[in-house]
């Protein structure tokens, strides 16, 4: 297989998204609800993408794994496992809920799944803010009282973000987004999240959304204090490194040429500035492609970008 593959955008409907897709990535979104995800690349039961354009045009990923395993992902790739990384857009207009997913060692007892997920600010308000780990000091018991006095906020560590920072959320940091984000989240395939605090807001039915307070205060990670962002830079660098797969930076200028080696591994290339050309194929802001193992591609910028490149998945 030797052509990229790209996939149609699941949308999701959510009480703290908007409508900066339209905007930023100059997508028609479907309905005039808040969209606060674009799914772009997923392979679950409940979610599946579907291949646009080229050879396998309205393929499902599934389909196409049990089909191209080896070529997509390598020889030694079982047909029966999913694609293990899911890439989505958050669009967070309003403040998210405060969360956490499952470790590892406590997942199955509690019927979720771990999620590890890494963020990249694409684009931010002036003074907004990403909340990830507890403040120093803040032990269960003091959380759990401030739970039941509605001051959360004080538990919680927060910090300032701006255009090109990123951060990489291990299951069991207690974490949220600020209002003002557009972020590209690159995560383990999984969608269990507890809510432990939600702002005292609404749901889009005009309900209180569920809380999973018990389950939360199993979780979370109580000796995980302050961690600190990646910040934006100039230079291409590793910006994330997890058991689950690793994240690297690149900075392109105009004419910079990147070739990715066939039969290494495959990978996923996602633009979050600039234009990237890999053979035939455009790619601008907010595209997100897979480069499947068995092909050898060589990217060329149209101009100043940066672009992730996600890989050790496989």
């Amino acid at each position: 297989m030797r052509e990229i593959l790209r996939f149609q955008p699941l949308y999701q409907e959510r009480v703290w998204g908007g409508r900066a897709f339209e905007s930023a990535f100059e997508r028609k979104l479907p309905s005039e609800q808040p969209i606060g995800e674009s799914w772009e690349m997923v392979d679950r039961p409940e979610a599946q993408s579907v291949v646009h354009g080229g050879t396998h045009d309205g393929i499902k990923l599934r389909a196409l794994l049990k089909k191209h395993a080896a070529a997509i992902m390598g020889p030694d790739w079982n047909v029966d496992r999913p694609f293990p990384i899911l890439v989505k857009w958050l669009d967070c207009r309003e403040r998210l809920s405060l969360q956490v997913h499952p470790p590892a060692a406590l997942a199955e007892q509690l019927k979720g799944e771990p999620k590890t997920e890494n963020w990249y600010i694409a684009d931010t308000a002036p003074g907004a803010q990403l909340i990830v780990g507890l403040k120093k000091g803040v032990t269960r018991a003091a959380f759990e009282k401030a739970i039941i006095e509605q001051r959360v906020e004080d538990c919680v560590h927060s910090f300032k973000v701006a255009e090109g920072d990123s951060i990489l959320v291990h299951s069991g940091q207690v974490h949220a987004i600020d209002a003002g984000n557009l972020i590209l989240e690159i995560q383990q395939n999984s969608d269990t999240t507890y809510r432990v605090y939600d702002w005292a807001r609404a749901g889009l039915d005009g309900k209180p959304r569920q809380l999973h307070v018990h389950e939360s205060l199993q979780c979370i990670q109580w000796d995980d204090f302050e961690p600190a962002p990646v910040r934006a830079a100039p230079t291409s660098a590793v910006i994330a490194e997890c058991d689950e797969f690793r994240i690297r930076r690149l900075v392109l200028g105009p004419g910079e040429k990147v070739n990715f080696s066939g039969k290494e591994q495959p990978r996923i290339i996602s633009v979050v500035s600039g234009k990237l050309k890999i053979g035939g194929t455009s790619l601008g802001r907010g595209d997100n492609a897979l480069l499947p193992f068995a092909g050898e591609f060589n990217a060329v910028a149209d101009e100043f970008g940066i672009v992730l490149v996600t890989e050790n998945f496989a």
